[in-house]
C-alpha cells in the first residue's frame, strides 16, 4: 500500500512546533508533500531535513520567508526534478517531482492572487505555465500523481460561503473552468472527491474568526492523479483533529507500491 500526504505547513518550523512531525511519524505514510515551507534550506532543521527513514528534497524561494515546497520519501527516488518553468516561478520555490519506476509524484503551490490584482495576474500566468507542464507530464506516458495546495475551490461544495465568494480570488469563473478544463477535456481525476463524494469537506480555514471552530472552509489541497494511479486510489482522509496550520493534511491511500 501506498499512502500520500499533501500538507500546506503555513512554515514548516511552525508546524514542527504544533506537533507535525508526531503525528506523521505515527502515520507509516511513503510520501509527504509539503507547501509553504516558508524557509531557506538552512533554516530548516536538521531532524527534519533528513527525517528517520525518509530522503527529502526541497525547493525554495529566493524570498526569504515566502512559499517553497518539499517532498519526503521513505524510497529512493529514480531521478528528482526542481522547478518547472525556469523562471518566475521557479523562484518562488514552487516544484519538487520525484520518479519513481512509472510513477512520478510531484509536490507543487499554486500562487494565490487574493492580495492583489498584481498577484492575480502572476496566478493566472501560473496557470497557464501550468496546464502546459501538465500536458507535457501526461506525454511522458508515466502515472502522475500531482499533490499540492491549488488555491482554487473548484465547485459550490467545495467551500462553506460559495456565495459570498463568487468574485473572489479562489472561487472565480476562470479559476473554476480551469480546474474543469484539466479534469473534463484533459483526464485528469481529482482523486479525493472521487473517494469522497460528500460535502463539508475542507482543508483550509481563515484565521479570523471562528471559521475553523465553525468548520466555514474550503477545499483547495489536492491529489490530481492520471488515470492509472486514480484507478489504485482506494481510502482517504483529511486529518483535523490537530491543528498544525491554517491547513489540514489530505492522506490519500493507493494500491501501489514504489
Amino acid at each position: 500500500m501506498l499512502r500520500v500526504v499533501t500538507f500546506n505547513a503555513n512554515g514548516i518550523r511552525s508546524a514542527a512546533n504544533k506537533g507535525f512531525w508526531n503525528w506523521f511519524d505515527q502515520i507509516d505514510a511513503q510520501v509527504l508533500c509539503v507547501q509553504e515551507l516558508k524557509a531557506q534550506e538552512s533554516d530548516i532543521e536538521n531532524e527534519v531535513r533528513h527525517r528517520t527513514g525518509y530522503n527529502s528534497w526541497v525547493h525554495c524561494a529566493q524570498k526569504k520567508g515566502y512559499s517553497g515546497v518539499g517532498l519526503w520519501s521513505k524510497v529512493e527516488p529514480d531521478n528528482v526534478v526542481i522547478g518547472f518553468d525556469g523562471g518566475e516561478f521557479d523562484d518562488e520555490g514552487r516544484y519538487v517531482q520525484a520518479d519513481f519506476k512509472n510513477l512520478s509524484i510531484v509536490s507543487v503551490y499554486f500562487p494565490s492572487g487574493s492580495s492583489s490584482d498584481d498577484r492575480q495576474l502572476a496566478k493566472y500566468r501560473f496557470l497557464d505555465a501550468f496546464e502546459k507542464h501538465m500536458e507535457k507530464l501526461q506525454a511522458s506516458g508515466r502515472d502522475i500523481l500531482i499533490c499540492g495546495d491549488v488555491n482554487i475551490a473548484h465547485k459550490e461544495i467545495d467551500l462553506k460561503n460559495w456565495k459570498g465568494n463568487l468574485q473572489n480570488s479562489g472561487f472565480l469563473p476562470e479559476e473554476r473552468q480551469w480546474v474543469t478544463d484539466r479534469l473534463e477535456c484533459d483526464g485528469w481525476h481529482d482523486i479525493f472527491r472521487e473517494l469522497e463524494p460528500g460535502a463539508e469537506q475542507y482543508t483550509w480555514w481563515s484565521q479570523r474568526g471562528q471559521a475553523r471552530a465553525k468548520n466555514v472552509g474550503w477545499r483547495i489541497d489536492y491529489m490530481f492523479g492520471t488515470e492509472g494511479i486514480a484507478r489504485d486510489a482506494r481510502s482517504t482522509f483529511i486529518y483535523k483533529d490537530e491543528k498544525f496550520s491554517d491547513h489540514a493534511p489530505l492522506v490519500i491511500d493507493f494500491e501501489r507500491e514504489i
